[in-house]
């Protein structure tokens, strides 16, 4: 409570805050229609985070970035590169589609995507959308779609980039990088490592946290080389193409007693053209392969692995009717296969979808209609829909109200893990309406949305078969507020999300809170040049969450101030500095998984 009061009042001082003050140039987003919009035009809830944003929070990880970011709860198993699961709007952390350039990612066997090991230095921007998109995507966007795009050559000439820092917990980190570009053509090549010795990940028991038969206070390290490159070329008759490829590869320190240490691997590489028969037809093909691997062991002890990959193709065909109506088709394709020790009775699976999508502006009104059917291997045919309405009452105030249907299927491990999957579940299914209202004065820009979602099906365990069933039900409303605005020369950049995820199985556990999510979330801002000098602040309050199901283990809320300051030593070289968890916090996100200190980083970047 003291939290959500603390939020409160900071709010009604602020009004309600926003996430993207450096996004008042209407930047151009594609995930939430797979079509090219401005943030403006979007009837979805999106958030940007740009290169300069990046930079900016002097973020080192992934999970530095999401935390609270409007509608992501996020938690993490004990520090850098141990695993970090999103919950977006209070659905499970298998909610969230993730794509990365276009291709999808991600474990067919866990369900989820290894944020942890995709380094920030990799990444030229995130688009955030929010909601149901499965008419769109398919399985998993129930939550919503996060997708993470490389870094892309721009402007002329050849420009080399450099960084290297080093902190806390004996932390290094560095990258390099080439890119270039000219009238036609463009390219990114970039490297990257960082080595930490962390610090104890977990406090557990055999029987709790993480699994080991005693607590072992050690060091829990992680070690991280990745690379990406990105090259395309726009022909003189307006074929485009382009190709990209990231590879990440690591290996981490945790603790347990079946395994301790993973040697990790993430690699996702593609390619798209993208052409124009005629004036009103664009077409848009992609295909690539994403892998997720993993080798764990017990000591220096080979335990078990769990390889898998993904084969997509997509062919979209977007439609000018006329300057008021766009009409989207196409069709997707996806392959999944596993490779592991374990013996799954089944390791591969295919799935086709067909989309269709109509986007009008009539007068005041904005409409977006999307449609598709998903034929599985496994558990046959799922038809989706979605509709939006946005209607604007002034040039600068608008109104919105959507509507989605989404599902998710059942993953390998739930399916066919030896032992404990069921071959008999069903796809988890939900149901979700929105209404909101936004507007972008000469000041800043501003948001407040509502939103319900149902689910229904969701896979539980049923202790009465010993393995997964479809046996819960949950009912999800929230409330987000954001704003961004500019007083006395300090930009102020927030969001406030209100969650109440509840659990509406039959049982004992019926009324109680979804394990994980923090009912209230506040977030705050701070950036200010003073000449060749720029300090921030990020403020964030997190309310008391439950760790399980049965809301008996508590963890408490927290507040959380990092500082960050940059010199700018000339054109092109800066130094900067980040003090993280000021107040030296203890928190957990995870039951029993520690979580930093106070601690410090410092960098020097070299970047034309």
């Amino acid at each position: 409570m003291a939290v959500l009061w603390l939020g409160a009042a900071t709010t009604a001082a602020t009004t309600v805050l926003a996430e993207n003050i450096d996004h008042q140039g209407k930047p151009i987003i594609v995930t939430a229609t797979r079509t090219a919009q401005t943030t403006e035009e979007s009837l979805a809830s999106v958030t940007v985070i740009s290169r300069k944003d990046i930079e900016r929070q002097q973020a080192r990880s992934l999970e530095d970035l999401f935390r609270g970011v409007l509608g992501i709860n996020v938690h993490n198993n004990g520090g850098p590169g141990k695993g970090t699961f999103l919950q977006m709007r209070g659905t499970e952390s298998d909610h969230v589609l993730v794509l990365i350039d276009g291709i999808k990612a991600g474990s067919a066997t866990s369900g989820t995507t290894a944020f942890e090991n995709i380094p920030v230095e990799q990444i030229e921007r995130i688009e955030i959308v929010r909601g149901p998109r499965s008419s769109l995507y398919g399985s998993e966007a129930i939550g919503g779609v996060i997708q993470i795009f490389t870094r892309k050559g721009v402007g002329e000439g050849i420009k080399p980039s450099f960084s290297f820092g080093g902190g806390s917990y004996t932390t290094f980190n560095g990258s390099v990088g080439l890119s270039g570009g000219g009238k036609q053509g463009w390219f990114n090549m970039t490297v990257s490592g960082i080595g930490t010795s962390g610090f104890n990940a977990c406090t557990g028991s055999a029987t709790a946290g993480c699994f080991t038969d005693e607590p072992d206070p050690d060091r829990d390290g992680y070690r991280n080389v990745a690379g990406s490159a990105r090259a395309g070329y726009r022909f003189q008759n307006g074929l485009e193409i382009e190709g990209n490829f990231m590879h990440s590869a690591g290996k981490t320190e945790f603790d347990g007693s079946f395994v301790n240490k993973a040697v990790i691997a993430q690699q996702v590489f593609g390619g798209s053209a993208r052409f124009s028969p005629f004036d009103f037809w664009r077409v848009n093909i992609i295909a690539g392969r994403s892998r997720d691997d993993a080798d764990n062991y017990l000591g220096k002890v080979f335990m078990t692995r769990f390889d898998t990959t993904r084969d997509t193709i997509t062919w979209q065909n977007n439609f000018m009717l006329n300057q008021n109506h766009q009409l989207t088709v196409g069709t997707d394709y996806q392959h999944d296969q596993v490779n592991s020790t374990e013996a799954f009775t089944v390791n591969s699976r295919s799935n086709w979808g067909v989309f269709a999508q109509h986007l009008a502006s009539l007068a005041a009104h904005n409409v977006q209609l999307s449609l598709r059917h998903d034929d599985n291997q496994q558990f046959g045919s799922r038809v989706t829909g979605g509709a939006g309405w946005g209607y604007a009452i002034t040039d600068k105030v608008r109104l919105i109200a959507s509507f989605g249907s989404a599902f998710k299927a059942p993953t390998f491990n739930e399916l066919f893990f030896p032992g404990f999957g069921n071959a008999n579940l069903r796809p988890e299914e939900s149901r979700s309406f929105e209404f909101g209202v936004r507007g972008s004065p000469d000041w800043g820009n501003w948001s407040l949305n509502v939103y319900q979602t149902r689910i229904d099906e969701l896979i539980a365990f049923d202790a009465s078969i010993l393995a997964p069933a479809n046996i819960d039900q949950a009912r999800i409303q929230g409330l987000e507020a954001v704003l961004g605005t500019k007083i006395m020369g300090w930009q102020l950049n927030g969001n406030l999300t209100f969650l109440d995820p509840e659990n509406r199985s039959s049982g004992l556990n019926k009324g109680n809170i979804l394990p994980r999510r923090a009912e209230q979330t506040f977030r705050l801002d701070i950036d200010r040049q003073f000449g060749r000098y720029r300090v921030g602040a990020m403020f964030l309050a997190e309310g008391e969450r439950f760790d399980d199901i049965a809301n008996t283990r508590k963890l408490d809320s927290y507040v959380k101030f990092d500082l960050r300051a940059e010199y700018i030593m000339s054109k092109h070289w800066r130094l900067l500095g980040r003090i993280e968890n000021l107040f030296n916090e203890h928190y957990e996100t995870a039951a029993f998984f520690n979580q930093p200190g106070r601690n410090f980083f410092a960098t020097l970047r070299y970047q034309p």
